[in-house]
């Protein structure tokens, strides 16, 4: 199943950007995601394949998101 992205949303990438941060904030959805290193406010472009792979984390409104409470929120759209 696709992981659940929003604009906003915080995630940390299992490769740390050229300036050391791993941590990266969401700007634009789409096929492709913009997204905002929050070490030296860069952006890149990835496509949801890559991003999905190399994610580790996803923050959403401060909280943690764990796999099981991805997955609920992907049942009750559906």
């Amino acid at each position: 199943m696709p992981l659940i992205f929003e604009v906003g949303d915080k995630v940390t990438l299992k490769k740390a950007h050229p300036c050391g941060s791993k941590d990266f904030e969401i700007v634009r959805m789409g096929a492709d995601f913009r997204i905002k290193c929050l070490g030296c406010e860069k952006e890149l472009w990835l496509s949801r394949r890559k991003l999905e792979r190399r994610t580790r984390k996803i923050y959403r409104n401060g909280e943690r998101l764990k796999k099981a409470d991805i997955e609920r929120e992907q049942s009750e759209e559906q």
